[in-house]
């Protein structure tokens, strides 16, 4: 499992003409079942994903492919976890 921290690097008018194309890219990876849970932070200077992966190397390398990334208007920050509890609704992502 793993936790992912964008912080954008330029201003927001750049990121927003990236917007829907990195939206594109998340909805992707939403129905390959990587990504589970995404949004910006608040205050809007970046955003957080919560993916779901075997492995850091190909979460990285599904993350080269996001628009943000590729125009270079964010930095990501990956955070690898296991997760051994949760709530009811998320106990199938728990790690016995």
């Amino acid at each position: 499992m793993f936790i992912v921290l964008l912080t954008y690097t330029k201003p927001l008018a750049d990121v927003d003409a990236h917007l829907p194309a990195h939206r594109e890219f998340l909805k992707r990876n939403y129905d390959a079942g990587v990504f589970l849970l995404s949004g910006p932070k608040e205050p809007r200077d970046g955003g957080v994903i919560l993916a779901n992966g075997s492995s850091l190397a190909g979460l990285q390398a599904i993350l080269a492919e996001d628009p943000f990334q590729i125009h270079d208007v964010a930095s990501f920050q990956v955070v690898q976890f296991t997760a051994n509890m949760a709530t009811r609704s998320l106990e199938s992502l728990v790690v016995a």
